[in-house]
């Protein structure tokens, strides 16, 4: 069983199932706890901020990503916590998620077409590649 369980969430439809997916972990050990990570790519921020955005303006627009992540834990009754972390989103997810010794990371398929995922490398397969621990990418 599970205890120490990661979600990787940018608030897109695959990462709450993914949340729900953690849920259904969760619920079969009571010792279950998880960690909700959101990343802020700087690349992404430092655009939002140069086009007349201000730093707070950015913040709540995220933050509006994870609350009905948030609401998946909280009405299943699931301990949990929220975790933001600023940086590129694949390699900042693979240090948190090794640093930290997670039983088990979850994180959602952003559904790139297989031309995007040759030239790019999805978040997901980069995550799945160089975590150490056992790796969910939901669909």
């Amino acid at each position: 069983m599970y205890e120490k369980i990661l979600v990787a969430a940018d608030g897109s439809d695959h990462s709450k199932r993914a949340a729900h997916e953690a849920v259904r972990m969760a619920k079969a050990n009571p010792q279950a706890f998880v960690t909700l990570l959101y990343v802020i790519d700087y690349e992404k921020a430092r655009t939002e901020i140069l086009h007349g955005h201000s730093s707070e303006e950015v913040h709540l627009e995220r933050r509006k990503h994870l609350v009905p992540l948030e609401e998946i834990f909280r009405f299943a009754g699931v301990d949990f916590e929220t975790k933001t972390l600023h940086g590129v989103p694949g390699p900042t997810i693979v240090k948190h998620a090794n640093e930290t010794g997670y039983d088990v990371v979850l994180i959602g398929s952003r559904g790139l077409n297989a031309l995007q995922e040759m030239v790019l490398g999805s978040v997901s397969h980069k995550v799945a590649k160089r975590v150490q621990a056992p790796v969910i990418i939901v669909k």
